[in-house]
Protein backbone atom coordinates (compact mmCIF):
# COMPACT_ATOMS: atom_id res chain seq x y z
CA UNK A 1 0.00 0.00 0.00
CA UNK A 2 1.01 3.39 -0.97
CA UNK A 3 -0.11 6.93 0.72
CA UNK A 4 0.80 9.35 -2.30
CA UNK A 5 1.45 13.11 -1.68
CA UNK A 6 0.96 16.49 -3.86
CA UNK A 7 1.85 19.85 -4.01
CA UNK A 8 0.62 22.26 -6.01
CA UNK A 9 2.90 25.25 -5.79
CA UNK A 10 3.77 25.46 -9.53
CA UNK A 11 1.24 23.27 -11.36
CA UNK A 12 -1.70 24.20 -12.84
CA UNK A 13 -4.97 22.23 -11.44
CA UNK A 14 -5.39 20.11 -15.10
CA UNK A 15 -1.73 19.14 -14.42
CA UNK A 16 -2.56 17.99 -10.36
CA UNK A 17 -5.39 16.44 -11.51
CA UNK A 18 -3.63 14.70 -14.46
CA UNK A 19 -0.51 13.42 -11.89
CA UNK A 20 -2.81 12.11 -9.84
CA UNK A 21 -4.96 10.37 -12.71
CA UNK A 22 -1.74 8.50 -13.90
CA UNK A 23 -0.74 7.33 -10.25
CA UNK A 24 -3.77 5.53 -9.63
CA UNK A 25 -5.34 8.22 -6.66
CA UNK A 26 -8.46 7.54 -6.04
CA UNK A 27 -9.17 10.12 -3.39
CA UNK A 28 -7.38 13.03 -2.41
CA UNK A 29 -7.41 14.54 1.24
CA UNK A 30 -6.75 18.42 0.92
CA UNK A 31 -4.54 18.85 4.47
CA UNK A 32 -4.45 22.84 4.03
CA UNK A 33 -6.17 24.61 7.34
CA UNK A 34 -7.31 27.27 4.50
CA UNK A 35 -8.48 25.45 1.47
CA UNK A 36 -8.50 28.90 -0.28
CA UNK A 37 -5.68 29.32 -3.01
CA UNK A 38 -5.21 33.06 -5.28
CA UNK A 39 -3.77 29.69 -7.68
CA UNK A 40 -6.67 29.26 -9.70
CA UNK A 41 -8.38 25.34 -9.64
CA UNK A 42 -7.23 25.35 -6.07
CA UNK A 43 -9.63 26.50 -3.80
CA UNK A 44 -11.80 24.23 -2.37
CA UNK A 45 -15.51 23.90 -4.20
CA UNK A 46 -13.79 24.44 -7.64
CA UNK A 47 -10.87 21.78 -6.65
CA UNK A 48 -13.34 19.13 -5.24
CA UNK A 49 -15.42 19.54 -8.52
CA UNK A 50 -13.08 18.87 -10.59
CA UNK A 51 -11.44 16.25 -9.14
CA UNK A 52 -15.07 14.76 -9.09
CA UNK A 53 -15.28 15.03 -12.89
CA UNK A 54 -12.13 13.35 -12.94
CA UNK A 55 -13.47 10.56 -11.11
CA UNK A 56 -11.03 11.14 -8.02
CA UNK A 57 -13.02 11.96 -4.33
CA UNK A 58 -12.24 14.63 -2.45
CA UNK A 59 -11.79 15.12 1.54
CA UNK A 60 -11.30 18.17 3.34
CA UNK A 61 -9.41 17.73 6.62
CA UNK A 62 -8.55 21.43 8.09
CA UNK A 63 -7.71 20.18 11.47
CA UNK A 64 -4.70 18.83 9.60
CA UNK A 65 -3.37 21.91 8.21
CA UNK A 66 -0.59 24.55 9.53
CA UNK A 67 -1.77 27.03 12.14
CA UNK A 68 -1.23 30.21 10.97
CA UNK A 69 1.95 30.72 12.83
CA UNK A 70 3.52 27.90 10.98
CA UNK A 71 2.23 29.23 7.86
CA UNK A 72 4.21 32.67 8.36
CA UNK A 73 7.07 30.64 9.68
CA UNK A 74 7.10 28.64 6.25
CA UNK A 75 6.60 31.55 3.86
CA UNK A 76 10.12 32.63 5.56
CA UNK A 77 11.79 29.42 4.59
CA UNK A 78 12.14 28.68 8.37
CA UNK A 79 11.08 24.42 8.03
CA UNK A 80 12.51 23.93 11.41
CA UNK A 81 10.08 26.34 13.37
CA UNK A 82 7.08 25.21 11.13
CA UNK A 83 7.55 21.70 12.03
CA UNK A 84 7.64 22.49 15.42
CA UNK A 85 4.46 24.59 15.23
CA UNK A 86 2.10 21.81 13.56
CA UNK A 87 3.92 19.22 15.65
CA UNK A 88 2.74 20.76 18.97
CA UNK A 89 -0.97 21.17 17.37
CA UNK A 90 -0.96 17.65 16.07
CA UNK A 91 -1.27 16.85 19.78
CA UNK A 92 -5.09 18.86 20.44
CA UNK A 93 -7.93 16.74 20.40
CA UNK A 94 -9.18 18.17 17.03
CA UNK A 95 -5.91 17.13 14.80
CA UNK A 96 -6.19 14.40 16.60
CA UNK A 97 -9.48 12.98 14.88
CA UNK A 98 -9.08 14.09 11.89
CA UNK A 99 -5.50 12.19 11.86
CA UNK A 100 -7.63 9.20 12.63
CA UNK A 101 -10.23 9.96 10.11
CA UNK A 102 -7.34 10.06 7.25
CA UNK A 103 -5.77 6.82 8.23
CA UNK A 104 -8.88 5.17 8.30
CA UNK A 105 -9.37 6.05 4.29
CA UNK A 106 -5.71 5.28 3.44
CA UNK A 107 -6.90 2.08 5.25
CA UNK A 108 -9.33 1.52 2.77
CA UNK A 109 -9.31 -0.22 -0.03
CA UNK A 110 -8.65 3.34 -2.05
CA UNK A 111 -5.11 5.20 -3.40
CA UNK A 112 -5.31 8.46 -1.44
CA UNK A 113 -2.99 11.23 -1.85
CA UNK A 114 -2.27 14.76 0.69
CA UNK A 115 -2.33 17.95 -0.95
CA UNK A 116 -0.34 21.08 0.42
CA UNK A 117 0.96 23.78 -1.36
CA UNK A 118 4.35 23.53 -1.39
CA UNK A 119 6.36 21.76 -4.19
CA UNK A 120 8.69 20.36 -1.79
CA UNK A 121 7.11 17.59 0.29
CA UNK A 122 10.52 17.89 2.72
CA UNK A 123 9.53 21.06 3.16
CA UNK A 124 5.78 20.71 4.14
CA UNK A 125 3.52 19.40 7.08
CA UNK A 126 1.90 16.63 5.04
CA UNK A 127 5.01 14.62 4.89
CA UNK A 128 4.82 14.76 8.83
CA UNK A 129 1.22 13.32 8.49
CA UNK A 130 2.10 10.88 6.03
CA UNK A 131 4.91 9.43 8.05
CA UNK A 132 2.70 8.89 10.93
CA UNK A 133 -0.46 7.43 8.89
CA UNK A 134 2.24 5.16 7.31
CA UNK A 135 3.78 4.19 10.39
CA UNK A 136 0.45 3.44 12.04
CA UNK A 137 -0.62 0.96 8.98
CA UNK A 138 2.99 0.06 7.39
CA UNK A 139 2.76 2.06 3.88
CA UNK A 140 5.10 3.67 1.61
CA UNK A 141 5.29 7.18 0.81
CA UNK A 142 4.89 8.57 -2.55
CA UNK A 143 5.55 11.52 -3.15
CA UNK A 144 4.07 12.84 -6.71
Amino acid sequence: MKLATIGYERETQAAVIQRLKDAGVEVLIDVRAVAASRRAGFSKTLLAASLNDAGIGYVHLRQLGTPKAGRDFARKGKIAEMHRIFEEHMAEPGAQVELAKATEIVRGDKKVALLCYEADAAGCHRTILANRICDALGCEIENL
